[in-house]
């Protein structure tokens, strides 16, 4: 028999998430990052019907993977240093705690979907280059050219203005040629599409999206899906199909994900460790900012060697609290500045962007 003091000993040092069980009752909920809205709507009408919240996140980022104006997804992706656009993406199902997950894959628009099938159908978790397409194409898929001629431009100014610098620190690279310049060179274009393939050649984006949600009934699920860094070294492969960093599920604690540099996310195994942290009782904007401060530790949180790089996570713990954070407030685009969001549909209407929590601060230029 265990007497009372033994009994008060041992919940005493369980954990604080162990301890306190959230008393209100889980609702529909979806989180996502900023490029997310519409994504968030959709799985959120899922979940309304009753749908699976797999089916309702693979479902929100499909909007994104088959939107052609998407640079940083699926279909559109801005393409390697070859100009062939290679995807990555994860899925995790909190009810049978299972996950799937593709690695540069090529001629897929939706490479969510054949995550989900490695998850499903085979007793593997990750698929990678030729094999994971050789079995979206077994599953029935078929195989599509993803570069639009909008990331085509793109990536012929880049090759055209940049030097490579995948294989150095680019910091002697020199300067590339102005938007104006280009239009001699890409006469067919306007000076608008130049600017912004200017502006993706000198400043390679890794985009990204992510997206959790949690139901009535308890149950999670996530999915993060990417074009992963434009101009990347052919096979690079950043955090989004990993599991454990670019997504991670445990429906008895919550969800985490990321977005921005995977490099920097792998090392600190970001999503796995905000879960973590919650199981232990950190409240979900304090897990992603220690997540957060183990990055930048890894710079001795020097501000400039941080300062060429940005990345966000977002957590949604199961009792439905929420949050979203960024190493960086935003950053200075032209003569404005933009800060750094994440999309939420809390089921009372259509999503909004609310501001990210945030490591550091940018001064002003």
């Amino acid at each position: 028999m265990v007497s009372r003091r033994n009994w008060m000993t041992s919940v005493a040092a369980l954990p604080a998430a162990a301890q306190a069980q959230p008393a209100v009752k889980p609702k529909n909920i979806v989180i996502s990052s900023s490029n997310g809205v519409e994504c968030c709507n959709i799985a959120m009408s899922w979940l309304r019907a009753g749908k699976d919240t797999l089916d309702a996140v693979i479902a929100g980022v499909n909007v994104n993977e088959l939107d052609p104006n998407d640079n940083s997804v699926g279909y559109g992706g801005l393409p390697n240093e070859e100009g062939i656009v290679e995807l990555d993406a994860c899925v995790m199902h909190g009810p049978t705690r299972r996950a799937g997950s593709v690695a540069s894959i090529r001629g897929i628009k939706t490479p969510s979907k054949i995550a989900r099938l490695v998850m499903e159908e085979t007793d593997h978790i990750m698929l990678a280059g030729e094999g994971a397409l050789r079995f979206a194409k077994t599953m029935g898929y078929a195989e599509e050219n993803l570069l639009t001629e909008k990331s085509r431009l793109a990536f012929l100014v880049w090759k055209r203005t940049m030097k490579d610098s995948n294989w150095s620190d680019g910091v002697d690279a020199p300067p590339g040629k102005s938007p104006k310049a280009l239009l001699r060179l890409f006469p067919e274009a306007d000076e608008q599409t130049l600017a912004w393939a200017h502006e993706m050649a000198v400043r390679p984006p890794t985009g990204t999206i992510n997206c959790l949600a949690l139901n009535e009934k308890g149950e999670m699920s996530g999915c993060t899906t990417t074009s992963g860094l434009a101009w990347k070294i052919p096979g690079r492969v950043g955090d989004s199909p990993i599991i454990g960093a670019g997504l991670y599920v445990d429906q008895e604690v919550g969800a985490a994900g990321s977005t921005g540099r995977g490099e920097e996310n792998i090392r600190v195994a970001g999503a796995h460790t905000i879960v973590e942290n919650m199981r232990h009782g950190m409240s979900p904007p304090d897990a992603v900012m220690d997540a957060l401060k183990r990055v930048s530790r890894n710079y001795d949180n020097d501000l400039k060697r941080l300062d060429k790089f940005d990345i966000n996570f977002y957590a949604l713990r199961k009792d439905g609290v929420f949050a979203g954070g960024s190493l960086w407030n935003g950053q200075f685009r032209g003569a404005g500045f933009v800060s750094r969001k994440f999309a939420v549909n809390d089921g009372t209407g259509n999503s909004r962007l609310l501001d990210c929590a945030y490591l550091h601060e940018r001064p002003r230029p």
